[in-house]
């Protein structure tokens, strides 16, 4: 099978990404199948919806779906220590990977927004000297699977509203590690300056696309 596999947490993001790829599907007639990629770990940081509640909303947009699971050791970490932001990317990207590949899916659609491309570039830019961002199509393993971000280009705040008019939970339960996060440093900060520049988010993507940039996750 080619299709498209697609990573949903649980949160706004992932089902508004499922809803309008589902309905594109149906709307325009297109030949491929979709599956939802749900990854559990003893460390959510995405939406309160049970599994119950995500099969069911799978089930209505006629997609197949997947649960995969992302163990972690505890061995691996201090005592009330809990593993960090990168940490936690980096194995569920892994898990995402693995499962699209058993399921023979040749892409891997991830529900990034405007404003995770911004964040992103600056902190890049700021905690490793780097222009670099999130590019909307990336090639992995000669071309087996391509990761794409459809949505790279859409406000979070639009999503927002979209959400809210589909009845999706908007609000989730924080990550142990995200409220002291880097990335959360620099969406106060995007958030400030928007205050005096409405277009800062649009003006950092527009600036490290005038470079070029290899993909950065």
């Amino acid at each position: 099978m080619k299709g498209i596999a697609l990573a949903v947490s649980g949160d706004t993001d992932g089902l508004s990404l499922l809803k309008l790829l589902a309905h594109r599907r149906s709307s325009v007639g297109e030949d491929h199948e979709l599956v939802a990629l749900h990854v559990q770990s003893g460390i959510q940081c995405n939406a309160d919806i049970s599994r119950a509640e995500l099969e069911r909303l799978f089930r209505e947009q006629r997609v197949e779906y997947s649960f995969e699971r992302v163990a972690i050791n505890d061995h691996q970490w201090e005592p009330g220590r809990q593993p960090g932001c990168f940490w936690c990317s980096w194995n569920r990207r892994k898990a995402l990977f693995t499962a699209a590949h058993r399921l023979r899916c040749n892409k891997l659609a991830l529900a990034h927004h405007a404003d995770d491309v911004a964040q992103t570039t600056l902190l890049n830019l700021v905690y490793h000297g780097r222009l670099e961002t999130m590019e909307p199509k990336v090639s992995f393993f000669d071309g087996e699977i391509t990761l794409t971000r459809p949505r790279v280009y859409v406000p979070e705040k639009e999503l927002v509203r979209f959400a809210k008019a589909c009845g999706f939970p908007v609000e989730g339960s924080p990550c142990p590690s995200g409220l002291d996060s880097k990335r959360n440093k620099m969406r106060d900060l995007l958030r400030e300056l928007e205050k005096e520049s409405p277009r800062v988010k649009a003006n950092v993507l527009r600036a490290v696309q005038s470079y070029g940039s290899p993909d950065s996750t």
